[in-house]
């Protein structure tokens, strides 16, 4: 008995300790713990690492200090815990208090089971005829049963899987375009020269081909075959070489006789005319000698073109290109300056200013001026026909200058400057 009056008297005393703190705020417990244990904000805040301003917030039930709720409740709890006293009486009054549900709306008590697996108990007198199995006379755990993953799905996370698979199918078909542009093979031409068909043999016709079928495909003429043979000939014929092949000398220059070797030697060799000829004719048939008629060479090469030579009298600009365009000469000639057309088989043409102080100057006769004045004159052909044809043998009196320079011109040409 005496032992059940003690339990007794421990638990009442217990239940008025828990109503008295019930009766003073939260706010005044933990600052009578906290100095109960000499401890001062600066000193809270050095061992928590939580900032004065939040220490005295909590005691003094304000929720406006803190920037973020999220961490309330941590605070809470770790000041109880420096206190000494039970983190989730304290967070609960705290709660109480301030009127605080935390970050997602419930209170902590909710917050905190909702975790939690739900336990549901069926009791016996709602089992049916279920009753004799063990296997229901017992309490079961029920967890929420899981919808599946396509419900929990959203449309963004549907658009990104879609791009994600067109990027890599295109960087799929790059990578195999570019495979088998690599492994591609491609042959080149052979440089033998082409059998041509037309030297092969005919193939004969079958006994049965009728006299139609003869008379539609008639043979091609020889003509035509002569003229594909001569055609391939000419393609697959060996090219020129740009240079002359060069044999070295083995021996000094001075030793060497150009009347022996070389393009100028002599050939000593008897050279027969047509007169001998007629008359060995003559002699052999018992008849006279006819004499024939000498025979010239025909030429060989092409006779060497006039060459123009473009001077001035007084400062003038000209510019010589050919017909695709390329300068061949663009500059300032000044009085007594020459200048010597190359010969070419295109024309070139001029383009001068100033173009009454130009003069041309062929076959050592001065023809202009090239035009009137200080006019630009444009697209001339210099050619010795042309030069002939556009202007006139130029005239000493209509230039002062023109004698003195001509005369100059002319001689250093002579002279072969």
């Amino acid at each position: 008995m005496g032992h059940d009056e003690t339990g007794m008297m421990g638990a009442s005393t217990e239940e008025l300790h828990s109503e008295l703190l019930m009766d003073v705020p939260l706010g005044d417990l933990m600052r009578g713990e906290r100095a109960t244990m000499g401890k001062s904000l600066q000193d809270v805040e050095a061992d928590l690492r939580i900032r004065a301003s939040y220490i005295a917030a909590i005691e003094n039930a304000d929720l406006t200090v803190f920037t973020s709720r999220g961490f309330i409740a941590g605070y809470v709890r770790s000041y109880a815990r420096y206190l000494g006293l039970d983190p989730e009486w304290v967070f609960s009054r705290f709660c109480e208090e301030t009127g605080f549900s935390g970050v997602s709306g419930f209170s902590p008590e909710v917050d905190r089971t909702a975790r939690r697996p739900q336990k549901i108990e069926m009791p016996k007198g709602q089992m049916g005829g279920l009753q004799e199995d063990r296997r229901f006379s017992k309490r079961h755990v029920l967890y929420d049963t899981d919808d599946g993953f396509l419900p929990r799905l959203e449309a963004g996370a549907l658009g990104s899987l879609f791009v994600l698979s067109v990027v890599l199918l295109g960087v799929g078909y790059g990578a195999w375009v570019l495979l088998n542009d690599f492994q591609r093979v491609q042959f080149a031409p052979v440089a033998d020269t082409p059998v041509a068909l037309t030297a092969l043999d005919p193939l004969p016709l079958p006994q049965n081909t009728t006299s139609d079928l003869a008379d539609a495909s008639p043979a091609l003429p020889a003509q035509e075959e002569t003229r594909d043979s001569a055609a391939m000939e000419r393609l697959y014929r060996p090219t020129l070489l740009e240079a002359p092949v060069l044999v070295p000398r083995d021996r000094a220059i001075s030793t060497l006789n150009p009347s022996t070797t070389g393009a100028f030697a002599r050939d000593n060799s008897p050279v027969l005319r047509p007169d001998d000829i007629s008359r060995a004719i003559a002699a052999a048939g018992g008849g006279e000698a006819t004499p024939t008629a000498s025979t010239s060479n025909p030429p060989v090469t092409q006779e060497p073109r006039d060459e123009v030579v473009l001077f001035a009298v007084r400062p003038s600009w000209i510019r010589i290109t050919t017909t695709d365009g390329t300068v061949l000469f663009e500059g300032t000639l000044n009085a007594g300056d020459s200048y010597t057309v190359p010969v070419m088989d295109e024309v070139p043409v001029l383009r001068a200013g100033n173009s009454s102080a130009l003069y041309f100057a062929l076959n050592s006769v001065t023809f202009g001026p090239a035009g009137e004045g200080s006019s630009v004159i444009k697209d001339v052909p210099i050619s010795a026909d042309e030069i002939q044809t556009r202007y006139s043998i130029a005239s000493a009196a209509s230039d002062p200058q023109l004698p003195e320079v001509a005369q100059l011109v002319l001689e250093r040409l002579a002279q072969g400057e």
